[in-house]
C-alpha cells in the first residue's frame, strides 16, 4: 500500500521562476539559465500536467547552518559585487572569488537550490510523493566552510540531513563526471549514508575520489569510487554502473535515495571529456527509480547548456514513465537546439581509454568492498525531529478567485483522461 504501492509513482517537481536569470559573471561555465531551458522544454512537451509542480521556499539562515558554519553562511549574505573589496581576508578564506566568484543576488541563488533539496525531501518523508526533482540542486562540491567548483551552498547534504529524520539509512548516488567530494566528506564517518560516485580521476577537479577512499570509523566501507578516464561510452557506463548499485542496494537496503545527475559527463561537454548520451545517462536514472525507493533526483554539472536542458528533461520523462518525442516541441529557446532540433544527441567518435580490463578490475574491487560490508546498520529511532516548517498557505486563497497557478501546479493530469483540458484559459500562463 501507500504512496509506493500504487500504480505510477508520485513525482513531484520544485522550481523557481527567478532561477534563470541569476548570472555567474561574464565567460563563466555555470549557467543557472539551463534550468529555466529544461523547465521550458517540460512545459512545451506537456509533461509538468503529470506531476505536481511547486515553487520551493527560500532555505533560511538557519536551515543553512544545519550543515554550514555560521560565520559562512553570514558572509555568503552579506557579501555583494559592491562590498566585497571590504572582504578581502574573508573572500580568501572562504574560496569565493575565482570559480565561485561574487554576483548579485548570490545568497538568494543558494536559498532556491537548497530549499529544493529539503522540500522535495520533506515531501518524500511526509508519504507525499515517491519521486521529486530539484533540477536547480544537486551542488555536491560545497564545503562546510567554503565554496568549491562553482558551489557555494551543499543543497543535497542538507536534503539529506532531512531525509536522516525518517530513515536510518540513505544512499547517495552520483553520476556528474566531478567526483562527489562535498557529500562524501560530510559523511565519511558515518554509515548512516552511503556516498556511491562514479567520476573522472586523474588530474582533474577536485582530485579526490581515489578507489581506495571507502570512509573512515564507522563509516568505513560506506563510501564508494569508481574512477574512470577519458571517453567512457553508454555501454561502458551500464556496465559497471548496474551490478554496482545492484549490490549496494541489496548490502545497504537505504530508505531513501538521493540521485545527482550532473550532464557534464555527457558527450560533447565544454568541461567534461565522457562520450554518454541521453540514453545512457538516463538508464541510471531509470535503474534507480526501479528499486521503488523514494528517490530525490538533482541536477548538478552540465557546460553545454543545451544538451544540459535536453538530458534533464528526458530524464524528467523517464521519471514520469513518458517517453518523450525525439523532435523538440518549438519553445522559449529553440533556436539554441539547432540545427537538428532534435531531443537525443549522438556520442562522438573520441577514443575511450576505459579498457574492458580496467572497467572490471575497479568492479571487482568494488563489490568486494562491498561484501565486507557488516550488513545493513540500524538506528534506535526515538523522536522524530520536526519536519523543516515552510508555509503551505492554501487556506489563505481566496475561494471566490479562479484557481491561483500554484494551485493549478499541484493538479496532477491523470494519464487516462482522453483529451487536454486546461479550463478555459487557450494560452498556457506562465509558471
Amino acid at each position: 500500500g501507500g504512496v509506493m504501492g500504487s500504480r505510477k509513482p508520485q513525482v513531484c517537481y520544485f522550481y523557481d521562476g527567478d532561477v534563470g536569470n541569476y548570472y555567474y559573471g561574464q565567460g563563466h561555465p555555470m549557467k543557472p539559465h539551463r534550468i529555466r531551458m529544461t523547465h521550458n522544454l517540460l512545459l512545451n512537451y506537456g509533461v509538468y500536467k503529470k506531476m505536481e509542480v511547486y515553487r520551493p521556499h527560500l532555505a533560511s539562515d538557519q536551515e543553512l547552518t544545519r550543515f554550514h558554519a555560521d560565520d559562512y553562511v553570514n558572509f555568503l549574505r552579506v557579501i555583494t559585487p559592491d562590498n566585497m573589496h571590504e572582504y578581502q581576508r574573508q573572500l580568501q578564506r572562504f574560496n569565493v572569488g575565482e570559480d565561485c566568484p561574487v554576483f548579485d543576488g548570490m545568497y538568494q541563488f543558494c536559498q532556491i537550490s537548497a530549499g529544493g533539496s529539503v522540500d522535495g525531501a520533506v515531501k518524500l518523508n511526509q508519504g507525499l510523493a515517491s519521486i521529486a526533482i530539484n533540477w536547480a540542486g544537486g551542488l555536491h562540491h560545497a564545503k562546510k566552510s567554503e565554496a568549491s567548483g562553482f558551489c557555494y551552498i551543499n543543497d543535497i547534504v542538507l536534503g539529506i540531513l532531512e531525509l536522516l529524520k525518517y530513515h536510518s539509512r540513505v544512499l547517495y548516488i552520483d553520476i556528474d563526471i566531478h567526483h562527489g567530494d562535498g557529500v562524501e566528506e560530510a559523511f565519511y564517518t558515518t554509515e548512516r549514508v552511503m556516498t556511491v560516485s562514479f567520476h573522472k580521476f586523474g588530474e582533474y577537479f577536485p582530485g579526490t575520489g581515489d578507489i581506495r577512499d571507502i570512509g573512515a570509523s564507522r563509516g568505513k566501507h560506506y563510501a564508494v569510487n569508481f574512477p574512470l578516464v577519458d571517453g567512457i561510452d553508454d555501454k561502458n557506463y551500464e556496465s559497471v554502473f548496474k551490478p554496482v548499485i545492484e549490490k549496494v542496494m541489496e548490502v545497504y537496503c537505504p530508505g531513501a535515495i538521493v540521485l545527482q545527475c550532473g550532464a557534464d559527463s555527457l558527450s560533447g561537454d565544454r568541461l567534461g571529456c565522457f562520450n554518454l548520451t541521453l540514453r545512457g545517462h538516463g538508464e541510471c536514472v531509470r535503474f534507480v527509480k526501479s528499486f521503488g525507493v523514494p528517490v530525490l533526483v538533482l541536477g548538478g554539472g552540465g557546460y553545454t547548456i543545451r544538451n544540459v536542458a535536453r538530458c534533464w528533461a528526458f530524464e524528467t520523462g523517464v521519471l514520469l514513465g513518458s517517453e518523450l518525442s525525439n523532435d523538440l516541441p518549438y519553445n522559449d529557446f529553440f533556436e539554441y537546439f539547432g540545427p537538428d532540433f532534435q531531443l537525443h544527441i549522438q556520442a562522438s567518435n573520441m577514443e575511450n581509454l576505459n579498457t574492458t580490463d580496467y572497467l572490471e578490475k575497479n568492479k571487482i574491487k568494488i563489490l568486494e568492498n562491498l561484501r565486507n560490508l557488516p550488513g545493513a546498520p540500524g538506528v534506535s529511532m526515538q523522536e522524530v525531529p520536526p519536519d523543516t516548517y515552510f508555509s503551505d498557505d492554501d487556506d489563505e486563497e481566496d475561494p471566490d478567485v479562479r484557481e491561483s497557478q500554484r494551485q493549478l501546479d499541484r493538479r496532477v493530469d491523470d494519464d487516462r483522461e482522453f483529451y487536454d483540458d486546461d479550463g478555459d484559459n487557450e494560452g498556457e500562463a506562465d509558471v
